[in-house]
């Protein structure tokens, strides 16, 4: 991702992934459902950190940075299917 709009389109396509209303989302990550419709809408020029990283968190995700230049491996995936197993 290279832009906040893409980050806002993402937390929406997971939030529907997930069927999930804003109100719930705003429930598990203990945010308000106006935050979240910012976030998604992104109706503001800047997205709080900590806010993204709890609506992720409340969805079940976790926040990650890969680095761009790397190529995932099948090592890598199935580590991530390891981690994802084993919660």
């Amino acid at each position: 991702m290279t832009n906040l709009a893409e980050v806002a389109d993402l937390l929406r396509k997971t939030r529907k992934e997930e069927r999930l209303t804003q109100e719930e989302v705003a429930r598990l990550a203990g945010v308000s459902r106006s935050t979240i419709a910012r976030m998604e809408g992104l109706t503001s020029t800047d997205m709080s950190v900590s806010a993204l990283v709890r609506i992720a968190e409340g969805m079940g995700y976790d926040l990650q940075l890969v680095k761009r230049s790397r190529t995932r491996t099948i090592e890598d995936i199935l580590e991530e299917q390891r981690h994802w197993n084993d919660e």
